[in-house]
C-alpha cells in the first residue's frame, strides 16, 4: 500500500486485510523515525523535499502540504468571493482555478503530495486542478457540509452516501484519505453516531473507496479517546497545531498518536493568517517579513517528528515556493530566532477574529 501508483482495482481485493491488519497498530512507535523508502517509493518525489511516514499508511507525505481553505485569496484573484464568504466562491470564476491550478503545479514542481479538501467546493476545485495529474498527489477528502456536522448525516448509510456523491462529482475512483469533519468538540456526538461513523469508514476501505480513514476534531481529549477506542479505523487525525502547542507532561494526545502509529495533520498553522501583517501577496509590503515568520513557524512545528505535516492554505504559488524553502532550512530555531516567532505570535492574538479566539487554547495538546 505504500505503492503510490496504487489503483482501486488494485486493492479493491484486500480491503478486508486492509482493516484487519490494522490491528497491529497497537504496537509502540520506534523512538528512531523510520527508515526512508527508495525515491521511486515516494509519490512526486523531489530530491529538496523532505518526506515523512503518516503513520501506519506507511505513506510518505512532503513535510508541508496544502491545506484546502483559501480564505486570504481573494486579493490575488481580483475578486470571487459571493457574500463576503471563502466558501461562497465563485465556482464559474476562472480567475480562480487558474490559481488553484497555478499553486498546484507549483506543489509538483517542488515535490509536494498531499492535498487535503474537507468542503464541498474544495473538493471539487481539486477535483478539477488534478484532472490528467491525479497519480502526483495524494488528497484527502471530506464534504464536510453532508457529514457528521450535519444532523440528518450520521448514519453508516448517509455518510457512505455522501462520499459516492463527492466521489462522482469530482470524477474520482477512490480518495487516498477519507478523515469525516466531526462537531470541533467532537465529544458532543452520541456513542451511537459515533459507531455509526466508525462502521462507514471501515466499509469505505471494504468498498476500495478509501484507501485510508480517519477524522477531524478540535477536541483533543476526545482525538486521544477516538484511537484508543477504534485502533483499527483511526489511521490519520486532522487538528489544529501551531508553533505555539506544546505537548502536556502528562495524558497528551501525543500519548495515543505514538502508541497506535497514527498519522498527524496540523491545521491553523498560522492562526488563521493572523500571524502576519499582510496580504501574503509578493506585492505586499509586509511580504518578506511575513515570509519569515512563515518559515519559522514551519521549522519549529516540524520540531515534532509526531506531526506528519502542517497543511497551511496557501493563495499563490510563491506561497509554496516559501514553504518548500522553510522545509529546507536549518530545524531548530535560535534564541534570536525564538524571539522574533515570540512577539509575532504575541501580536497575531491581537489580530484574531473573535470566532478564532479558541486558538489561544491551543498552547498544549
Amino acid at each position: 500500500m505504500s505503492d503510490p501508483n496504487v489503483s482501486r482495482r488494485d486493492f479493491l481485493g484486500k480491503s478486508a486485510l486492509l482493516v484487519g491488519a490494522a490491528g497491529v497498530a497497537g504496537k509502540a512507535v520506534a523512538a528512531e523515525p523510520p527508515k526512508q523508502p527508495p525515491p521511486e517509493k515516494i509519490l512526486n518525489f523531489n530530491k529538496d523535499m523532505e518526506y515523512r511516514r503518516l503513520g501506519r499508511t506507511d505513506l510518505w507525505i512532503s513535510a508541508v502540504c496544502l491545506g484546502g481553505h483559501w480564505k486570504r485569496i481573494n486579493e490575488a484573484i481580483g475578486g470571487g468571493f459571493q457574500g463576503g464568504n471563502w466558501l461562497g466562491i465563485d465556482m464559474n470564476f476562472e480567475p480562480f482555478h487558474k490559481n488553484r491550478y497555478d499553486t498546484v503545479t507549483r506543489m509538483i514542481e517542488k515535490g509536494l503530495n498531499y492535498i487535503d479538501s474537507c468542503t464541498r467546493p474544495e473538493c471539487l476545485t481539486y477535483g478539477r486542478a488534478l484532472k490528467g495529474r491525479r497519480d502526483k498527489m495524494y488528497l484527502g477528502f471530506s464534504w464536510y457540509e453532508e457529514e457528521m456536522r450535519n444532523p440528518k448525516f450520521r448514519t453508516e448509510e448517509t455518510l457512505l452516501g455522501t462520499l459516492e456523491k463527492a466521489m462522482k462529482a469530482c470524477n474520482l475512483e477512490y480518495v487516498d484519505l477519507w478523515r469525516i469533519v466531526m462537531n470541533e468538540q467532537s465529544s458532543k456526538h452520541t456513542k451511537a453516531e459515533i459507531e455509526e461513523m466508525i462502521k462507514a469508514l471501515d466499509k469505505a476501505k471494504q468498498q476500495g473507496k478509501a484507501r485510508f480513514t480517519g477524522f477531524s476534531s478540535h477536541d483533543r481529549p476526545h482525538i486521544k479517546t477516538m484511537i484508543e477506542t477504534y485502533p483499527k479505523t483511526i489511521d490519520v487525525v486532522v487538528t489544529p497545531y501551531t508553533a505555539k502547542t506544546k505537548e502536556m507532561p502528562k495524558d497528551s494526545v501525543f500519548e495515543a498518536i505514538k502508541q497506535h502509529d497514527v498519522g498527524v495533520f496540523g491545521i491553523k498553522p498560522f492562526s488563521s493568517g493572523a500571524l502576519f501583517k499582510g496580504s501574503g501577496l509578493p506585492n505586499d509590503p509586509n511580504y518578506e517579513a511575513d515570509c519569515k515568520i512563515a518559515r519559522l513557524a514551519i521549522r519549529n512545528i516540524l520540531a515534532n517528528p509526531l506531526i506528519t505535516a502542517p497543511i497551511p492554505g496557501l493563495i499563490c504559488p510563491e506561497q509554496v515556493d516559501n514553504m518548500a524553502a522553510a522545509v529546507k532550512e536549518r530545524r531548530e530555531l535560535d534564541t534570536a530566532e525564538l524571539k522574533v516567532l515570540d512577539k509575532a505570535y504575541a501580536d497575531s492574538w491581537s489580530r484574531l477574529p473573535e470566532h478564532y479566539e479558541w486558538l489561544k487554547d491551543f498552547e498544549q495538546v
